[in-house]
């Protein structure tokens, strides 16, 4: 017995380690930009760097957003972001809702291929696109970088709330349709009240991934006025005359903080859906 428990003592401790070493992973890369972008030009440079930063330049933030429109560049990838949620919602959950409750031939094949398109790569697509877009005249239009995102983000977004839906008991759409409801009013007035934090779940997918999409909008616009944060702070990168690493690290700082701001108003939702089974199936 004292041996099987302190063996079960070891192995919690390793898996404790793990965890701090994948949360350290991907903090320091985020804590790093933080440091330079509280860093003079002159501490930049300094060999060997310094993580701490000492003179903490918070006049940096305030030279990013006297040299670039960077409030217009967020405006710009809120107004991208907001249409692709929406218009994805209206879309993902009525196809969610059909996949799951209706019997259809070939069911198990077509949702494989609804995941299969998810490993398209948006550079495959962006160049033939831009192409397209261009012997159209239609470039450097934010409806048709909309119309993109929706077309990466969809096919994973109807398959996460396929799989939730699933986990939602016929029962309740039995109720439903005892009580006078069509498929509609089934949908909207039952399964879409309990599905609420697998939606929000998606919200949050969706919105991080639009926002910090960079290879479309960089490709399909070149009118500046128009770049969402993510292509407008590349603007801010060093040239051979000037270094501007820490001004482009505090835009990339600025350029998050929305969307640290929605995953920590939000999160209790994910942690709703997965305890749900919405990653079930």
């Amino acid at each position: 017995m004292m041996v099987g428990a302190k063996k079960q003592r070891w192995i919690k401790v390793g898996l404790y380690i793990s965890y701090v070493l994948v949360v350290l992973s991907f903090l320091f890369p985020l804590l790093w930009v933080l440091s330079l972008s509280l860093q003079t030009r002159f501490e930049v440079l300094q060999v060997p760097p310094s993580i701490i930063p000492t003179s903490f330049a918070i006049g940096n933030y305030r030279e990013v957003l006297d040299s670039a429109p960077v409030l217009q560049y967020l405006w710009n990838s809120f107004r991208i972001v907001a249409s692709t949620v929406v218009l994805t919602l209206l879309i993902a959950i009525p196809a969610a809702f059909a996949l799951s409750r209706y019997r259809m031939k070939f069911k198990s094949q077509l949702m494989v291929a609804v995941l299969m398109t998810q490993m398209i790569s948006a550079v495959v697509i962006t160049i033939p696109l831009y192409r397209l877009f261009a012997s159209w005249g239609l470039l450097n239009q934010l409806w048709l970088v909309v119309l993109v995102y929706v077309a990466v983000v969809l096919p994973f977004t109807t398959w996460f709330l396929k799989n939730y839906i699933d986990t939602v008991p016929v029962d309740m759409d039995e109720a439903a349709i005892i009580d006078g409801c069509n498929k509609w009013q089934m949908l909207s007035r039952v399964l879409f009240p309990v599905s609420i934090p697998g939606i929000v779940s998606v919200v949050i997918i969706v919105a991080v991934q639009s926002w910090s999409q960079f290879v479309i909008p960089f490709i399909l616009i070149d009118d500046a006025s128009l770049y969402p944060v993510s292509v407008g702070v590349v603007n801010l990168q060093s040239t051979q005359t000037q270094i501007t690493t820490h001004l482009l690290a505090a835009g990339s700082i600025m350029s998050i903080i929305p969307v640290v701001i929605l995953f920590v108003l939000l999160q209790r939702y994910i942690v709703g859906a997965l305890t749900s089974g919405a990653v079930k199936g």
